[in-house]
């Protein structure tokens, strides 16, 4: 179970790292338009 867990993550098309700032700046985009909506 775990060396299929492995497999899975080498075949990742990127980087764990790569994800979490794709993540990190999703949130930061929706944030910027809610907070910049919110004050209009």
């Amino acid at each position: 179970m775990i060396s299929r867990a492995s497999e899975a993550v080498r075949e990742l098309p990127a980087p764990p790292i790569f994800f979490g700032l794709f993540a990190f700046a999703v949130l930061g985009v929706l944030l910027y338009l809610v907070l910049r909506l919110d004050r209009d």
